[in-house]
């Protein structure tokens, strides 16, 4: 996989189907294997797997039971703010190592994971029980390395694998897709140092390569009821080094906005 990287002239997306509901110590590797074989697919050189944190986290059991979760008086206090449960918050606030913004009905927060996002990323969406809240996997890039392990094991073939998650960002609407973790690909395209069609050197040019593909993905995976956790892409030109997708988060003394 070394070498020098080029763009891909051409990529396709396959969406997964059929993958049911994802319980807690289930193989989620043969889960995958299963839902590649039946759309017709064998996992083959330079593929990535992109997996939704959601079945991820449900196979690695991260649930927390509200109804045991006793909010502490910041929790309260931010509930108040919020309007969110105030149990809800606590667990928010143990997965957390900074409250950002607390807002009508937002909680930003700074993951201990580095990751900011909303709500430190417990979710109660696609989750059956209603006390039941689901947290981001303890080590999401480990998560992805097990994964890969296994697929190659399985079938084989080396392919790369990136867990995502959906994520706002600031000055824009909507959510996109984003890597928290990654095994078997490039995270972070550094491309500094080289030169444009005028012969410029690019002084601050850095490809977020691997949110790139995982925002691909989030066009096929969709983020409502699709029940597509998965997406292979293929076609892309893994020419890089492997990296993890922590590589991607700023240090925080390079953090323009606090």
């Amino acid at each position: 996989m070394l070498g020098i990287p080029t763009n891909a002239t051409s990529l396709s997306l396959h969406a997964l189907p059929g993958i049911g509901e994802i319980l807690p110590g289930c193989d989620l590797a043969a889960v995958l294997l299963e839902a590649l074989t039946a759309a017709g697919l064998a996992l083959a050189p330079q593929d990535v797997l992109v997996v939704a944190q959601k079945v991820v986290s449900k196979a690695e059991g991260r649930f927390v039971c509200l109804d045991e979760v006793e909010p502490s008086h910041r929790a309260r206090e931010l509930a108040g703010i919020t309007g969110k449960d105030a149990r809800l918050v606590e667990v928010i606030l143990r997965e957390s190592t900074e409250v950002l913004r607390a807002r009508p009905n937002v909680l930003i927060t700074r993951h201990r994971l580095g990751l900011v996002m909303a709500q430190a990323g417990v979710d109660r969406s696609n989750v059956p029980e209603a006390e039941r809240v689901l947290l981001l996997p303890a080590d999401p890039d480990r998560s992805a390395a097990s994964l890969r392990e296994r697929l190659a094991s399985a079938c084989g073939v080396e392919v790369g694998v990136i867990v995502s998650d959906s994520f706002g960002r600031p000055w824009r609407l909507g959510t996109t897709n984003v890597a928290i973790g990654a095994a078997g690909v490039p995270a972070l395209w550094d491309r500094r140092g080289e030169t444009d069609r005028e012969r410029r050197v690019l002084e601050t040019t850095q490809v977020a390569w691997a949110d790139a593909v995982a925002a691909a993905a989030g066009l096929a995976m969709g983020e409502a009821a699709e029940g597509t956790p998965a997406v292979l892409v293929r076609g892309l030109r893994l020419a890089l080094p492997p990296q993890p997708a922590r590589t991607l988060l700023r240090p925080l003394d390079e953090d323009m906005f606090r």
